[in-house]
């Protein structure tokens, strides 16, 4: 697949010469994240990372996409693009940050359905001739089930964006998974879109892994998102049950998911609202607080990714019996994973500060992990913010 082959590297040489770029211009604009008395990091760090991935991942696709599916190709970029505008002006406190959940993912959502791009489970399991109704219903249910998934796979990667290196690593497991299927399956635009993902992912985690020179910002993450969700919804497995297949875009993204099932938990058990209490009580927190430091937390969680990946992979290739023994027990893995990391220290946020464990902060191993402290309402814990 020349394409695939030339789409990652186009995206990774673009994505890595650019970053050093995209620094400057953002110090020279001053947009950058500055210390504060509830941040971390010590030093002003540039936003604009984002710009690179996006500029990297669109050129790649432009130049090696099949034109077969330009339709599909138009919705995806519209759905990229204005995500990445409304989360890049958020970083910047130019917008109020629930339009992002409220508003444009949906929208973005709503783009790819206009394009042709939707989950076909319930449709698959109607037949048509069991009646227009009945087939009508399915499908409205595929696109119910389409908005769900993009928006919360692209939120799950805006709050997963709170330490140096974490987004960009996880995106790059995922959609190297993602190009590992497509490649296995011959699905060419599939291929290329996790190609270009990928490389861009890559490209700018040269600059962004601790110590971070960069941040990504909500522009780049929420682009990361909407991306891999993508390849999630994309993806076909001809040779897999259909009463499993759908486990293995889940088991790819287990890391995000994992991570945004812990929080929404662990802050409504709190009595706090999941998405609009930021606060450093991540997965990755409460590992660093537990020893592992900045950088051993994250390199946990590419060892999850890429087990993560390898059990999807198992999932391909099994009877569906044995695939439902296997997810079973992954997700008893993740209730009890969530229940021991609920024991570890974290720092508490809002009203709960002066409570037990809430002098339970990073320590300096934290050095460049940032709160930005101009916004705190929906989604508002993106690029290494808390």
């Amino acid at each position: 697949m020349p394409a695939t082959v030339f789409a990652l590297v186009t995206a990774l040489m673009v994505s890595f010469s650019l970053t050093p770029a995209a620094r400057r211009l953002a110090l020279h604009l001053g947009l950058i994240d500055r210390p504060g008395p509830r941040k971390v990091h010590l030093t002003p760090i540039p936003l604009l990372g984002g710009l690179a991935i996006y500029v990297g991942a669109l050129l790649a696709i432009l130049l090696f996409i099949d034109r077969s599916a330009w339709n599909q190709v138009i919705g995806i970029i519209a759905g990229g693009t204005l995500l990445w505008i409304v989360g890049t002006l958020d970083d910047h406190g130019l917008l109020h940050p629930q339009i992002k959940l409220m508003i444009t993912m949906p929208l973005a959502a709503f783009f790819l359905i206009a394009s042709g791009i939707h989950a076909a489970i319930f449709e698959s399991l109607v037949s048509p001739s069991l009646g227009y109704a009945l087939s009508s219903a399915a499908l409205v249910a595929d696109y119910a089930l389409t908005l769900l998934w993009v928006v919360g796979i692209t939120a799950a990667f805006n709050i997963l964006d709170h330490m140096d290196g974490l987004c960009a690593g996880i995106a790059a497991f995922a959609s190297a998974f993602f190009l590992l299927f497509s490649v296995q399956g011959n699905q060419v635009l599939v291929g290329t879109l996790a190609a270009a993902i990928l490389g861009g992912s890559l490209g700018f985690l040269r600059w962004n892994f601790n110590p971070a020179k960069i941040f990504m910002g909500d522009g780049g993450a929420v682009f990361l998102g909407f991306m891999v969700a993508i390849l999630g919804l994309k993806l076909q497995f001809p040779q897999t049950p259909l009463a499993t297949s759908w486990m293995i875009p889940v088991l790819v993204l287990g890391v995000p998911i994992f991570d945004t099932t812990l929080v929404t938990i662990s802050r409504a058990r709190r009595g706090l609202l999941p998405f609009s209490s930021p606060g450093k009580d991540h997965t990755a927190h409460r590992l660093a607080n537990l020893g592992l430091g900045q950088r051993g937390a994250v390199l946990v969680l590419y060892t999850l990714g890429g087990l993560f990946g390898l059990l999807a992979v198992l999932v391909s290739q099994s009877p569906v019996q044995q695939s439902y023994g296997l997810a079973g027990i992954v997700t008893l893995a993740g209730l009890l994973s969530i229940t021991a990391l609920e024991r570890a220290p974290y720092e508490r946020q809002g009203r709960e500060e002066g409570t037990e464990g809430s002098d339970e902060a990073l320590g300096a191993e934290g050095g460049n992990v940032r709160e930005r402290g101009s916004h705190t309402a929906a989604l508002g814990d993106g690029d290494q913010k808390r």
